[in-house]
C-alpha cells in the first residue's frame, strides 16, 4: 500500500502519476519540470496573425513520444482556425528537429519520413522506442541541453542537410514555398454527417463530408518517427510522378534534337547557275566595286553583308 503512494502526496493529476505507465514507477529523477516561455512551431502552425495570444500550462500534459509532462501551449491561428496545443516536449521536439504541434521539419516544412529519406544515414538520430531505452536516451540528452554542451546541437543536423548535396536540392523541389494555412482549418462536424447539426452557419465547425482515403488515418508516432506515414507516401508519389513526367519530355527533347542533326546533315548541296559575264564567286564578296561603275568602294563586315549581285 505504501509503495503505491505518491512521494509529494497529492492525490489527483499529479506529474508523477502521469508519467507512471504500465504500472512502473519511472523515478523522480526523470520528471524534471520543463520551463519555457514559447514553444518551438513552424509558420503554418503560428498562422498568418503576427499577434497571437498563448496560453501557458506547466506539466498539463503528457508528451505523446516520451509520456512526460511538460508546458502546453494553446493558441488559436485565425479566426476561421481551430483551438491548436502542443502535443510532445521540446526535448523531443529538439531530437528530430521538428513542430511540436504537426511535427513537420522545421526547414523543409516536410514528413520526418520524407526528409529521413534523403538525408544521409550518419546524420539521422534513431530514437528508440522502447519505453526503457527511449526515456533514458531522452534523459541524457536533456541534460546535454541543460548543462549548455555546444555540440549537443551540432552532433543533431537533422533537417540541416548539405544544401550542396542531391537530398537537399530534393527536398528544395519537394517543400511548400509558402505556409500552408489550410491545415489549421477546424475539424468537421460530425453531427452534420449524421444529418443532425442543428446550429446552421453558427456551428464552428466545418459542414463538409469527410475524405477518404490513404489520408483519412493518420498516427502521431507514426509521423514522429518516420514510417507508414501516409502523407509521405503522397509526397513521394507526386514527386516521383513529376520526374517521370521531367524525364519524358526530355526524352522528346532530345529526339528532337536528333532528327534536326539528321535532317541538316543529309540536306544536299544547292548549285546555283552564274552568268556568263558575271564576276567570279570571289567578286560577288569583293569591296571593290562592279566594273563599269564609278562607285566607290565599300568596306562590309562580313561576308553576309556583301554586294553580290548588280
Amino acid at each position: 500500500f505504501f509503495s503505491s503512494i505518491c512521494p509529494c502526496g497529492c492525490l489527483t493529476n499529479c506529474p508523477h502519476k502521469m508519467a507512471t505507465k504500465g504500472g512502473a514507477s519511472r523515478g523522480i529523477h526523470v520528471l524534471k519540470d520543463e520551463k519555457t516561455e514559447f514553444p518551438i512551431l513552424c509558420e503554418t502552425c503560428l498562422g498568418p496573425n503576427p499577434y497571437v495570444r498563448m496560453t501557458r500550462a506547466e506539466q498539463d500534459r503528457e508528451c505523446k513520444i516520451c509520456a512526460r509532462p511538460f508546458t502546453v501551449f494553446r493558441w488559436r491561428p485565425g479566426r476561421d482556425a481551430r483551438y491548436k496545443k502542443t502535443e510532445i516536449c521540446q526535448t523531443c521536439c529538439k531530437l528530430k528537429n521538428v513542430c511540436q504541434t504537426c511535427l513537420f521539419d522545421l526547414e523543409y516544412g516536410l514528413p520526418v519520413q520524407v526528409r529521413d529519406a534523403w538525408a544521409p544515414a550518419t546524420e539521422a538520430v534513431a530514437v528508440p522506442q522502447s519505453e526503457v531505452m527511449r526515456e533514458w536516451f531522452v534523459q541524457q540528452q536533456e541534460k546535454r541541453f541543460k548543462d549548455g554542451d555546444e555540440t549537443a546541437y551540432s552532433q543533431m543536423p537533422m533537417g540541416k542537410v548539405n544544401p550542396n548535396s542531391t537530398g537537399a536540392k530534393a527536398l528544395m523541389k519537394m517543400q511548400r514555398v509558402t505556409p500552408y494555412y489550410k491545415r489549421n482549418r477546424a475539424h468537421i462536424c460530425s453531427f452534420y454527417v449524421k444529418g443532425e447539426c442543428t446550429r446552421g452557419q453558427e456551428c464552428p465547425y466545418r459542414h463538409e463530408m469527410p475524405e477518404t482515403g490513404e489520408l483519412a488515418v493518420q498516427n502521431i508516432k507514426d509521423r514522429y518517427y518516420g514510417v507508414n506515414d501516409p502523407v509521405a507516401k503522397k509526397i513521394f508519389r507526386t514527386y516521383q510522378e513529376k520526374v517521370d513526367a521531367d524525364n519524358a519530355k526530355e526524352e522528346l527533347r532530345e529526339e528532337h534534337r536528333q532528327d534536326v542533326a539528321k535532317s541538316s546533315s543529309s540536306a544536299g548541296t544547292v548549285t546555283v547557275p552564274l552568268p556568263a559575264d558575271g564576276p567570279t564567286p570571289a567578286g560577288y564578296f569583293s569591296t571593290a566595286a562592279p566594273a563599269g561603275t564609278t562607285a566607290a568602294p565599300k568596306a562590309y563586315a562580313s561576308q553576309n553583308s556583301a554586294w553580290v549581285g548588280h
